[in-house]
């Protein structure tokens, strides 16, 4: 079939168009969408938490995952309410080990009345950094998200540095996490900062992991170790998101622990670059 130069011409023009619109049109995928782990502006949440959501939600924000600010003391069937009407889900939140250690029945009721799916453990202290304590909590976390499933919720694990860095016996905290429990039932919240801070490779996580990884945490790293807004630092999230169908990611919250008051800069900074980047 003979093409003419025009027809050529034209055919080029397209597909620099679906090029430079980036892999998402490419690949005919919808994109998901941009969630915000609420611990970045949980001193404002903590004053005006219906006022906050408020705010999340005209930046462009879809989904939250509640995270300090003291959101467990609240009403949740309020927040729910609140979160209905600006079009906000939850798929996840934190929650501490000692909460679900104390009252698990009230963290299955908290997540519910929230609309979640997914159970996160968002932090371990150092005491519970040493072979013993690391194998009974351990088995902890796979006896409750045994629990969860039968609730109707999945579990998942949020790491920081610590548990690539934590070495008891010569293996970290992280590689004896993935070896002792089961795939299906423990999930990973992969925090891309902390990983690449204790030295890590993402992409060599995820391709360890396919499958597992529920949520990445997403904030950037300065040359110098800072935290900062997405875009603003040295992490090539481009790169790492060429993973993602390998990795499973159902979800892709911007989090700054350190976020600068007034906050909204940052996460509306964080926004707009990571609603380029996901897929």
């Amino acid at each position: 079939m003979m093409i003419s130069r025009r027809q050529w011409m034209a055919g080029g023009a397209a597909l620099a168009t679906t090029l430079a619109a980036g892999p998402l049109v490419a690949k005919g995928l919808k994109p998901k969408p941009v969630g915000l782990q609420l611990y970045t502006v949980r001193e404002l949440f903590s004053k005006d938490p219906m006022g906050t959501l408020e705010t999340v939600a005209k930046i462009g924000y879809r989904e939250v995952e509640y995270g300090g600010g003291g959101y467990d003391k609240m009403d949740h069937a309020a927040l729910r309410k609140t979160m209905d009407r600006l079009g906000l889900k939850s798929p996840s939140l934190h929650i501490g080990y000692d909460a679900l250690s104390s009252d698990f029945a009230g963290a299955v009721k908290m997540a519910k009345t929230l609309g979640a799916d997914t159970v996160i453990l968002p932090y371990m202290t150092a005491e519970q950094r040493n072979a013993e304590s690391w194998k009974a909590a351990i088995a902890n976390f796979s006896r409750w998200a045994e629990q969860l499933k039968k609730s109707g919720l999945d579990f998942a694990y949020h790491n920081h540095d610590f548990e690539f860095t934590t070495k008891p016996d010569g293996r970290s905290l992280y590689d004896t996490l993935l070896a002792d429990t089961d795939p299906a039932l423990v999930k990973l919240e992969l925090d891309l900062f902390w990983a690449v801070a204790a030295g890590e490779d993402p992409k060599a996580i995820i391709k360890r992991n396919p499958g597992r990884i529920y949520a990445y945490h997403v904030k950037d790293r300065t040359a110098d170790g800072k935290m900062t807004s997405v875009g603003k630092g040295v992490i090539d999230f481009a790169d790492i998101f060429t993973l993602n169908g390998t990795a499973g990611v159902k979800h892709f919250y911007v989090e700054n622990d350190q976020s600068p008051a007034p906050y909204l800069p940052d996460i509306q900074t964080s926004f707009a670059t990571l609603s380029r980047l996901r897929a």
